[in-house]
Parts: structure tokens; sequence; C-alpha cells
């Protein structure tokens, strides 16, 4: 039986990544990693210290030595910057179009490569991202691809953006997810794709639960391999 796998989760935004792997890691007793946490940091900060999202120079240079660490929390895992939580701070609208244009740098995409492969390297996790099962991870044990119609998608990305007092409208929240799809999957470096050996399971008419069950069930068949 295989012990200690490395899981990939890809898909777009609002397809129910980020839930579906935190529980799935949860019930195996695994490390959960958001890498595009990552990217949404490096957003971040390039929002708040002016750095172009063309400045692959000042970019990298963000990447640098960044003082984060992942903080487990009843509610969930909380992201520090030094001393500062960035957890919510990371999910504005205005950052996640920043993280979708600086994923696009090539200098970006190669130094968090670098740290993603470090946090992962010993196996025991689930990577959920977009570039995982395709770049950072193409000989990972289990590959998914979680995806949902994009009505769907962006129903629950508003949802999410209300719950964390984001004021944003349904329609600028499609709009923002269509636009941020598009340069995703048309990027020259790792574009959004489906890995050729993924599993893909479409969550649109499926409550977290049931994803969280079928995700079980094709891990179980691997260990058991």
């Amino acid at each position: 039986m295989k012990t200690a796998l490395v899981i990939a989760i890809d898909g777009p935004s609002g397809a129910g990544k980020s839930s579906s792997s935190r529980q799935l890691a949860e019930r195996l007793g695994y490390r959960y990693i958001d890498t595009g946490a990552l990217y949404r940091i490096i957003g971040l900060l390039a929002w708040e210290r002016h750095v172009s999202t063309d400045d692959s120079e000042g970019l990298a240079v963000l990447c640098r030595d960044l003082p984060l660490r992942f903080v487990s929390d009843p509610s969930g895992a909380r992201i520090l910057l030094g001393e500062r939580d960035i957890t919510t701070a990371i999910r504005q609208p205005e950052v996640s179009q920043m993280a979708s244009k600086v994923s696009a740098q090539p200098a970006v995409r190669q130094a968090l490569l670098i740290l993603q492969r470090q946090m992962g390297q010993d196996g025991g996790v689930v990577l959920e991202g977009r570039d995982i099962g395709t770049v950072v991870f193409p000989d990972a044990d289990v590959k998914f691809f979680l995806d949902a119609s994009p009505e769907e998608r962006g129903r629950r990305r508003h949802d999410e953006l209300q719950q964390q007092g984001v004021t944003t409208t349904l329609e600028a929240t499609l709009r923002e997810m269509a636009e941020r799809d598009q340069r995703d999957s048309e990027r020259a470096h790792a574009p959004l794709r489906r890995a050729e050996d993924a599993i893909v399971v479409d969550s649109t008419t499926l409550a977290l639960e049931e994803v969280v069950s079928l995700l079980l069930q094709h891990v179980a068949a691997v260990r058991k391999c």
C-alpha cells in the first residue's frame, strides 16, 4: 500500500478546490498547501507597493525571502507575512486580478515553483492550484481537475466575497472571473489546463461532502496499489 502520497488538485476559481482540498487533507491526515495563495501574496505586495505587473525584476524581488507562515486555526489556515495576518487581504477582488497577472511572469513562476516543490517533496500533501499536475508535480500520485459551470463558479465566488465583507455585484464577479480564466488559460508559461492523466470532477451540482467523497474513493484506490 502506498503512503505519503502527493495529491494535485487543479482547476479554475470557484470550482471548489480550496474547500475540497482542505477537507481531503484533513480526512487523510495530510498537509494542505494552497499554492494559489503564494501568487496572491505576490499580487498583494505588488498592489500595495505599486510594482507593475510588467516589472519582471521588481516582482522577482518580492518573491525573495518571504517571511511566510501557514498557521492552523479552527476556522481554517491563517497566513502570516511576518507578524501580519494577510488571510483576508489576499482574497480581495483587486488582489485576485493582480495574482492572475503576476502569475504570468516567468520570474515569479520560477521562484514560486522552487518553493512549492520544497513544500511538497516529502509527500503526505494535498496541493491545490492551477498547474500542480502539469508543472509543479507532473509525477503526482493522484491528479484531480475540479471544474463547474461558469455561472455556478461565479455565484460561489460572489457568496465568498460577501461573507468576507467585500462589496461587489454578481455581474462584476462573473466578469472578473471570465477575465481571469482567459488570462490563466492563455498565458505562455504554465497555463491553466487539465493534465492528461487527471481525474475530472464536475462539482456544479455536487455538495462539498459529495465532492470530497469522490476524491477519497479515488485516493483509496491508488493507496491500495
